[in-house]
Order: C-alpha cells, then structure tokens, then sequence
C-alpha cells in the first residue's frame, strides 16, 4: 500500500487527512477521507533598495539583536539544529530542555502532555512525517502502524497537509521510532520547524498528465527545500543517510547562485543557519481541483496546459495563511493572490525565489507576524514581486485563466484512466482506529508479492498422511522470509515462489517453486530450488532435514548471494540452477552472517542531464539505482589505482 495513496489495486486517502491506495498515492488535504487506488549573514533589503533594483546576495547569516525572538537566538547556536537536542535526548529526564523543545520541531517532532491529568506532567512526543503528495509505500504503512501500537497510542491521525502523525511516544523510545521510519524509507525531517513543510498535490490518482506532473512537481519543490546539512540522519541514524538520486534539474537549480540567493559554502544553501523565519506551505494544483486548498498557502502552484492537455507552466499564487490570535486584529487568515506565471521549465527557480524573498525579509523580532501573509499584507503585491524578479532574474507573465475551481472529494469508485480504479474512504478526522485501522493493514498485507504466488496443503491437524505444518505454518514462514528479503537488501516488490506441503505428496506441487519446503518430519522440511516464476521448470532437492528453526542459515546465504550475483532480471530460480546446487551448499556452509559494510561517508554526485540519464539507464539493466552504479564505477576505479592496474 502507498499512500497518495493511489496505484493499480491500490487505497487513497483523501483527508485533510489522508489518501491510500494499494500503493498508498495521497493523502488528501481537505477532506476525511481516503482514497484507495487500485492498481552566513544576510543583507536585509530596504525599500529604497528594492524600489531602485538594487542587487541582493546572501552572504553569512542574519545579524542577531536584542529585538530578536528567542528562536531566532537558538537556531543561530545550534549548529544546525543539533545543539542542545543531541545532549537532551541522552538525559534521564522524560522531558527536554526549552532549546531542544524547538530545535526537535525541526526533525519532525513536538513535545507534548496530557493536559487532562492533573497533579504531574507526563511528557511524550508526537511524530510528524513528511510524504510529498502524500504518496506512502505500503511498508511504510505496515511500519506506522506498528510503531502506532508497539511505542504510541495506538493509533495514526492523517492530517490536513497529507501527512501521518503518531503520538505518545516517551522520549527513550525517540531514536528507535524514528530510525524505524527511516530505514522504512520515510522521514519527519523538516515535517514540523521554520522551513518548508510538506508539499500537497492532488492525491487522486488520476492517469492524466496534469495530474502525473502536479504531482512529479511537488516532489521535486520538496526536493529542492529539503535541508542538506545532515542534522537529521546524525540525531537519528548516526549520520548513515538513506541515500537515493535527486532529479539533476533540482540539484541543478538548489546550487544555482546566479542572483545571489544563496549562502556560498554552507551545509544550508538556501536556508543558512536561521532557516526562515517560520513556517513555509505550498501546493501544487490542477485547474478546477482545489482539494489541497491552494489559496491557503504560502505559496500556490497551479498547472497550466495547453489545448491538448499538455502542461506548459504554472500560476504562481502567494501570500495565503490561516493563523491569528484571539482579540488581536493585526493578526488574521489570508487568502494568496496572483504572482505571475512561469514556463515548467523555470519552477523550481521560481519557487526558490520567493521562499528567499521571505527568508530575507520576513519578520524574526515577533513570531505573530513572521509567515509571509505579514509581509505581502506590508509591502503590498507589486513591491513583493519586484523583489521576487530580482531572485528570480526574470520579468513574472501575467496568470493564465483558469476554469472555475471544484472540491471534490474523490469517496467511492473512479475510474484512474489506466484501465483500473480507485476508491476514496472516508476517515473520521483522519483518525485510524478500531476497525478502519483492522482494515487499511489487512489490505496492503493482501498485496505482499510474497503472498500472491504462495501456496500451501492443508496438512495438519486433518490431513492424514501430513508429517509436518504447510498451511498453518506458512503465514509466519513468509513474514520470516521477508524478514530475510530486508535484512539483505531485496525490495518490497521482489518476489519468489514458495509453495509448502506437509508431505512428499506435494499437493500444493512444491516441486514447481523456486523454493519448495517439504515436510519430512515433525518442524522439518526438505528444501528444493529450482523451479522458475512461469513454472515451466522442476526443482531438485537442496537439502534434507533442515528444522524449522534454522530455515534462516539457509534462506540468508542464498537470498543474500541472488541480490549481488544475479544477472539483469535473473529471478530466484534460473540463479539457483544457473550457480548451481554444489556451489550454493558451499556459500551456505561458509556462511558467517550478512558481512559489516564499511564507515559510509557522504559523497554527493553532481553530473550534467546526458550523462545522468545514461548512468541510469545502464543501471536499470543491472537492477541497480544509478548512485549505486556510480559508486560501484568510483570504487573498481579507486582500486585499480591502488592495485597499479592504471599508470
């Protein structure tokens, strides 16, 4: 299941909350609802200075004062949002300090009580996550669920900005619920905090390429403004981060500094070491689909296409915001105005402009006032743009028309375009519980490729002839072999036939699947290899008498050795009896366990589009990621050095 939550056969969520589909492909954000898809310093600008175009640059850092809020001081010394979390979170203490209680925010996190108690406070902590679009994979559903029960209250709220919240976790327990998500392939980081938030798009899984691109924009804005200096993956992963490939076109604009919006050498290009002043929304948008709420952004981004639906740029809207305070009518919600339009192609740079306009200028003396609502309300539309073309380069065009704007929900069954469906649910307040929660994990767990190909015989307690467990044993024999499939690597969508008969008699025909357990006593099992996914080969035993217990000492040596040596697309069965049976036994009986990797240490991959895309596509060839292929070229490169293999 992903989030988005939309794929063939998928679950969307569509909430203020949330959107699921069997690949869970977004979290809707303003409805109760789910949709489940099948298938340095700074030079501050004056207003003479932006009235006469004077050129602004980012230099260090925003000179501190006395007339500087408290969070601008704690950010300025924290090192990049570490200090003093990382010393709080090793205290005894059930609670963290002031300092830490808004850097942590930063990670994705909020301190928080039970105000209904009354005598003592005790403390616990909410977890945000950040999912762009409001795409979650299914394991990392299955994962949020878990940690819902094992460390939180039980349950997950989805949000208005399509994200998950998990609460109630105690602070012992912080690293181990957020390395969890990590290495599940999510994050928290930049969910909370004085940066940008999560990026909405469309969750609805349409297969329409307005859609298809609102959503492979917002990815990229998200992308774009996510910190770099590595604060998050030292708190909680000690520094490993989870690495994957960014689009050359968002490294490209982030590193742009052609007028002058970033802070040269810092680990924090864009944001330095204040971040921005507060909070940062955007969205991104079809014409006529205002699910997300555009208008309520800081920044709005609206597809604009052509006559025959092909997306040739975007309407920018800025300025919208929500938050007031009671009895203070300098305070109040705002709606965005009109900035221009931009073709597709310029964005990024675009978007990268404006949020530089309001880390720039917004105000840090008096949180009240800090979103960027405050300074369109002061500066007005026309004096905010000019500032904007300055970081921008370029002249905005005028917004396109636009169509009439629609909510619309999504509940029930639509058609995507793709020849399948998804289905929106309805969440009460984007509360997951009781049944609604019983119900969205059956359905990704339905879905497990492991699954989809197993088979078992009845077997015991009926069967007379049966001398071990198939039917009975086989949910917990597949959850132990995608235990097997994680711990060496294999993805969630990889898959290999395992059937399981309680006796030679092999009625759920084990002798067809690529791995094939046959009882041949009480918690024991022959084990065959062989067979191939289109079942047209016979296994061959492997070994005997292997009890139920040690199944790992076999599967892990095999597994492990098929991810590093098979050949492109080789499945399970065709490398088994490519290496052969002999060879095999061998890796088994020698193994020692998965071997430690080497100290990472972080080496970032800049390359122009061509040679990007070639990488890749050699990569795809061999099941690789193009990083993972690049480093591969790096190290065969470094060694032949070492070895004097090259002069």
């Amino acid at each position: 299941m992903t989030t988005s939550i939309g794929a063939a056969n998928a679950a969307i969520v569509k909430d203020p909350n949330l959107q699921i589909s069997r690949s869970f492909n977004g979290l809707k954000a303003a409805s109760n609802s789910l949709l489940l898809a099948k298938r340095p310093q700074v030079s501050r600008v004056s207003s003479s200075a932006a009235a006469t175009g004077s050129f602004i640059r980012a230099v260090s850092t925003i000179p501190l004062s006395c007339k500087s809020a408290v969070s601008e001081i704690i950010k300025e010394h924290s090192n990049f949002i570490r200090y003093p979390l990382n010393e709080e979170l090793l205290t005894d203490a059930p609670n963290i300090n002031e300092a830490a209680t808004q850097l942590i925010k930063f990670h994705g996190s909020y301190q928080q009580y039970n105000r209904d108690e009354r005598g003592g406070r005790s403390y616990s902590f909410m977890l945000r996550t950040k999912n762009p679009c409001g795409k979650v994979s299914n394991k990392l559903y299955l994962v949020m669920d878990d940690l819902a029960d094992q460390f939180g209250i039980g349950t997950l709220r989805l949000t208005t900005r399509q994200t998950f919240q998990l609460h109630g976790v105690l602070k012992k327990d912080l690293k181990t619920v957020m390395s969890s998500i990590i290495n599940s392939m999510g994050s928290t980081l930049g969910a909370c905090g004085d940066l940008n938030r999560n990026v909405l798009a469309p969750a609805a899984p349409f297969h329409q390429k307005d859609y298809l691109f609102a959503q492979k924009t917002a990815e990229n804005i998200a992308a774009l403004l996510t910190p770099q200096s590595g604060f998050y993956y030292d708190m909680w992963v000690d520094g490993e981060r989870v690495m994957s490939a960014e689009p050359p076109e968002v490294v490209e604009a982030r590193n742009d500094n052609s007028h002058g919006t970033n802070f040269p050498d810092s680990p924090e290009p864009i944001y330095g070491t204040q971040f921005l002043p507060r909070k940062f929304k955007i969205a991104v948008a079809v014409p006529t689909d205002n699910s997300v709420d555009v208008f309520t952004n800081d920044i709005g981004v609206v597809v604009v296409s052509d006559a025959d639906g092909e997306p040739q740029g975007f309407n920018l809207y800025v300025g919208g915001g929500m938050g007031r305070t009671h009895r203070l009518e300098s305070t109040f919600p705002r709606l965005a105005e009109p900035l221009g339009y931009v073709p597709k192609e310029d964005i990024l740079y675009a978007v990268k402009a404006i949020v530089v306009t309001q880390r720039e200028n917004g105000r840090r003396d008096d949180r009240k006032y800090s979103r960027m609502k405050y300074l369109l309300s002061s500066w007005g539309i026309e004096k905010f743009r000019s500032v904007v073309e300055q970081y921008y380069g370029k002249k905005f065009e005028s917004c396109r028309d636009l169509p009439e704007w629609e909510f619309k929900s999504y509940l029930g069954w639509h058609e995507q375009g793709d020849g399948a469906l998804f289905c929106g649910l309805h969440v009460d307040n984007g509360r997951i519980k009781g049944t609604m929660k019983k119900t969205l994990r059956e359905q990704p767990r339905y879905v497990d490729p492991l699954n989809v190909t197993a088979m078992a015989c009845p077997a015991l307690p009926l069967c007379p002839l049966a001398i071990a467990e198939a039917e009975r044993g086989i949910p917990d024999i597949l959850k132990r072999v995608r235990a097997v499939f994680e711990k060496v690597g294999l993805k969630y969508n990889e898959s290999v036939v395992i059937r399981i008969t309680g006796c030679p008699n092999g009625c759920a025909r084990p002798y067809m699947a690529e791995l094939g357990l046959v009882g041949d006593g009480p918690n024991s099992y022959q084990i065959w290899l062989g067979g191939t996914p289109n079942q047209t080969s016979l296994a061959k035993t492997f070994k005997d008498k292997v009890k139920i217990q040690d199944f790992e000492k076999v599967l892990e040596p095999l597994f492990y050795h098929w991810k590093r040596k098979r050949l492109s697309k080789e499945s399970f069965g065709d490398f088994t009896n490519r290496v052969g049976h002999e060879k095999l036994l061998e890796l088994v009986d020698k193994w020692e366990g998965i071997p430690l990797a080497p100290t990472r240490y972080n080496l970032k991959l800049f390359a122009d589009k061509e040679t990007y895309e070639s990488v890749d596509n050699l990569a795809r060839l061999q099941d690789k990621s193009a990083h993972e292929l690049a480093m591969e070229i790096i190290r065969n490169y470094v060694a032949s050095h070492q070895n004097g293999k090259i002069e």
